[in-house]
């Protein structure tokens, strides 16, 4: 409490103003090579060939390394706290998924040599069908590109898709609430609104930079990700690297916003290093970050809401299509997020909520500041709008007599002890000058005496 309103002194102030702080490229070391990909020209297609003979006649290759030389090539960045299924290859094997995924890697002694040994390997692709669209990837008209049969994400599914024990088996998650049907079939209106977002670039002014050195028998990783932790697992996973092998330092991040919290670029610059024996940095471009990055996701929400003549939200129904793109990576865990905040901060007694984490051959998607929840509270504000110009109800009191009070409870049935919506708004009211009518004045977080229910 002795910090509360004084100006405090920020530990890196200085280092940031003056340019003394470290990052990931400013480090280098003698005989340090570079990586350049080769990425997939086209959208989904199968691969039919990859040669690299004209690669090794460049001068400064020191090696290519395609899915062949990754021990364990396919994986999940969320793995390992059990979420599967590992669908995404570190370098594509037999087909791509995506335009900009990975196929191969050159190193080289320099950058500009690393540049030319990729533009001189040539890769025939078979180019599929793709899926470019969340709603028409769950038709039944739609090409299939999960090798499980379904554009969607199964909970608890292994790499062939088969449901282990013990897991979930469905393509969605489903949140249920008191009686939906009878909140409509009591509701003096019903009113319904479709909300489509489209995938965001975090475009940090760091693009996604690691650096790889080996030492002594083991591998130092120089990196600028999120999530040390995570990206250690995941490298030790496939890489099959033994506990205490790789050690992660994480400098200073230039910019990331949940933009670096995915592996984009670790793995294969310590697996690089290992093949190498030799310290290798790999930088993307302002271009491969914007089409091999992930982004946040993309999707649509469908808002079906039974509501009383004064503004009461009795029931919601819900269908939410999260794109994940052409991976996992860690859309299930913000399909989760986004399902269970489909609410907002409002009171309902009564819900229906259908979320699925779908399947296109867009770029991966992953997490971004907020993540889950901007998707969901987009929806829901301008659905609660909505409902506050059918009704022709002022939008202040629509949020007032709907906010959550204590003693409430969620979607998911969690009893509400630390409301301050109402509290909040009052003060926000007050600062820009609304003025409200004397029953919301009066209204307060502790007022609720049991509500309507159905």
């Amino acid at each position: 409490m002795d910090v509360l309103g004084k100006p405090i002194f920020r530990k890196d102030g200085i280092a940031n103003v003056t340019a003394e702080k470290r990052f990931v490229d400013d480090i280098s070391f003698p005989s340090m090579l570079w990586i350049k990909a080769v990425r997939s020209p086209v959208i989904r297609g199968r691969i039919k060939r990859i040669d690299v003979s004209k690669a090794y006649e460049v001068e400064g290759l020191v090696t290519v390394i395609t899915a062949k030389d990754v021990p364990n090539n396919i994986y999940c960045p969320l793995e390992s706290i059990g979420v599967g299924p590992p669908d995404e290859p570190i370098l594509a094997e037999d087909e791509v998924m995506y335009k900009g995924e990975p196929i191969a890697i050159c190193v080289a002694e320099t950058l500009e040599q690393a540049k030319k040994a990729a533009d001189a390997i040539k890769v025939e692709i078979d180019e599929l069908p793709p899926v470019l669209d969340v709603e028409e990837a769950l038709s039944p008209y739609s090409p299939i590109i999960k090798k499980w049969g379904i554009n969607a994400f199964i909970y608890g599914s292994g790499k062939d898709g088969a449901t282990r024990p013990g897991g979930i088996g469905h393509p969605f998650f489903k949140i249920i609430k008191g009686d939906i049907d009878r909140a409509f079939s009591i509701a003096d209106h019903v009113i319904e609104g479709k909300y489509k977002f489209s995938p965001i670039e975090h475009a940090a002014l760091e693009t996604q930079v690691a650096l790889a050195k080996p030492e002594g028998g083991r591998i130092k990783l120089y990196t600028s990700t999120q999530s040390p932790f995570l990206t250690k697992t995941v490298i030790e996973n496939v890489l099959k690297l033994k506990p205490g092998t790789l050690n992660v330092i994480v400098e200073a991040v230039g910019g990331a916003f949940g933009g670096k919290v995915d592996v984009a670029v670790e793995p294969l610059t310590v697996l690089a290093a290992i093949k190498t024996g030799r310290p290798v940095k790999w930088r993307w471009t302002r271009k491969e970050e914007f089409i091999a990055s992930s982004t946040r996701s993309g999707g649509v929400i469908e808002i079906k809401d039974a509501v009383t003549d004064n503004g009461l939200i009795l029931g919601r129904k819900v269908k939410y299509l999260h794109d994940a793109g052409a991976y996992s990576r860690t859309s299930p865990y913000g399909l989760m997020k986004s399902a269970v905040n489909l609410c907002g901060p409002y009171y309902i007694p009564n819900v229906y909520i259908e979320a699925y984490c779908v399947y296109t051959n867009h770029q991966p998607a992953s997490s971004m500041r907020g993540y889950g929840l901007w998707e969901a509270s987009y929806a829901i504000e301008v659905q609660m709008e909505k409902i506050a110009r059918t009704l022709r109800i002022d939008s202040w009191r629509i949020r007032f007599l709907n906010a959550y009070r204590n003693g409430q409870t969620s979607c998911t049935g969690v009893k509400i002890n630390d409301a301050y919506l109402i509290e909040t708004m009052k003060a926000v009211v007050e600062k820009i000058g609304v003025r409200l009518d004397n029953d919301l004045l009066a209204m307060t977080s502790s007022d609720w005496k049991g509500g309507l229910e159905t």
